[in-house]
């Protein structure tokens, strides 16, 4: 599951960049300060962690061994406004993986991450293809029979969880948590409309699938 948590203290910043990064389909929950990351580096697993260093509590460079702590697969890229080559170096130096200062564009943040999640230890790459669907791990593109499948951002983060449980089950619990960040205010209903409108694209692109329903436990995706 490709899941980011922004730690920026800027209210504006935060929303845009996290915006972005919904716009883009992936699930992102924010912290503003370095008291709050730590509670939520406890709640839930993030494939990569945006860090911004002057936050209100403190250094954000202090965190990084948190995040490696509570994390380790986790990839780590600062974003801050502190642009000299010696700030550069003692964030490198301090276990970062990347460093981006502000201002930046969004295009090359999106490309930051991408290369992140390939090095070892990040983001499975191989695609995975079940019946005539295949879901391409790296990108988040999924297609049938080598056609594009056009996803709702909720729908698509429902088949990548699935996809990377590929004839298994995937309890709800786990399901809720691959779709919905922390601040999301999910409806009692809402997993089940999201998993039926995904089964009804599959069906009508001819997938080849189905995604079985596994009585009070959750869902799994399988070939026909």
């Amino acid at each position: 599951m490709t899941r980011i948590l922004l730690i920026e203290d800027e209210p504006e910043m935060a929303r845009l960049v996290a915006s972005n990064l919904a716009r883009a389909g992936l699930l992102v929950d924010v912290a503003g300060s370095i008291d709050l990351a730590r509670e939520i580096l406890k709640t839930a697993r993030f494939s990569l962690v945006l860090l911004d260093r002057g936050l209100p509590d403190g250094e954000g460079l202090s965190l990084i061994p948190a995040i490696r702590a509570a994390q380790p697969g986790a990839a780590v890229i600062l974003l801050t406004a502190q642009d000299r080559l010696d700030d550069k170096v003692r964030g490198l130096d301090a276990g970062a993986d990347d460093y981006l200062t502000k201002p930046f564009f969004t295009d090359e943040l999106m490309a930051r991450i991408r290369a992140a999640l390939r090095r070892p230890g990040g983001e499975a790459s191989a695609p995975v293809v079940c019946g005539r669907l295949s879901f391409d791990l790296q990108t988040r593109e999924a297609s049938i029979d080598e056609t594009p499948l056009t996803l709702g951002r909720r729908e698509l983060l429902v088949l990548e969880a699935l996809a990377r449980r590929v004839g298994r089950v995937i309890q709800r619990d786990a399901l809720l948590e691959a779709v919905y960040s922390l601040d999301d205010e999910v409806q009692p209903k809402a997993l089940d409309a999201h998993v039926s409108r995904l089964r009804r694209r599959l069906n009508e692109g001819g997938a080849g699938v189905m995604i079985h329903p596994v009585r009070n436990v959750g869902y799994m995706l399988k070939a026909l």
